[in-house]
């Protein structure tokens, strides 16, 4: 266990300089691209163009993280899809949405995975595949988290109806607790957890 505490802080401590850099360059622009371009008009055909691509990432990163600690495939497709899948709709809708909801935002609840599902798990699927044949990680792992920020802003943007400049701050606030982690959780402890749980079978 503590030999796992140690490669999890490891990966942690090589990969977190990236998520935060991903986390303020993507909010910086994505904030630039709300005040100028008026994106909100088009946040529900762009959601569904980012979150996608955050599984397709996420999965990325995770079968690739397992695949390099465990040389078994195909658990590494399994783990990169189906982890890519649980905290990508975490971070892109369902904490955002509770987020909108505990700051009284109004919001409506959407999940892609089950209203497009061929879209989501094929996404998933390839990503891992990718993951496996490629094996890298920081960078995958930069621009998951910098698309996550794009896929959860895009979501409150697409299925909320009241915004201020208080609003904005908050969803912001949302945003980023949505994003970090549960980046850090799909890209590198859920995978080292679970090739640590089969090494020890």
């Amino acid at each position: 266990m503590n030999k796992l505490k140690f490669e999890i802080l490891k990966e942690l401590k090589e990969h977190i300089p990236f998520t935060l850099a991903a986390t303020l360059i993507s909010i910086l622009i994505m904030s630039f691209l709300l005040l100028k371009q008026n994106l909100i008009l088009h946040a529900v055909s762009l959601f569904y163009i980012a979150h996608p691509l955050h599984i397709l990432f996420s999965s990325f990163v995770s079968s690739a993280i397992f695949y390099k600690h465990t040389k078994k495939i195909f658990l590494a497709i399994i783990v990169g899809t189906f982890v890519s899948l649980f905290v990508g709709s975490l971070s892109d809708a369902i904490f955002p949405y509770l987020g909108s909801s505990l700051f009284r935002i109004p919001i409506s609840f959407h999940l892609p995975a089950i209203e497009n599902p061929i879209l989501i798990f094929g996404a998933s699927i390839f990503g891992a595949s990718l993951g496996i044949a490629i094996k890298k990680t920081k960078f995958p792992h930069f621009i998951h988290v910098f698309i996550s920020v794009f896929a959860s802003l895009l979501y409150i943007f697409a299925y909320s109806t009241n915004f201020s400049t208080l609003t904005i701050f908050l969803i912001f606030i949302i945003t980023s607790t949505s994003v970090i982690i549960p980046c850090c959780l799909s890209d590198i402890v859920f995978p080292m957890i679970f090739q640590r749980r089969l090494k020890s079978k």
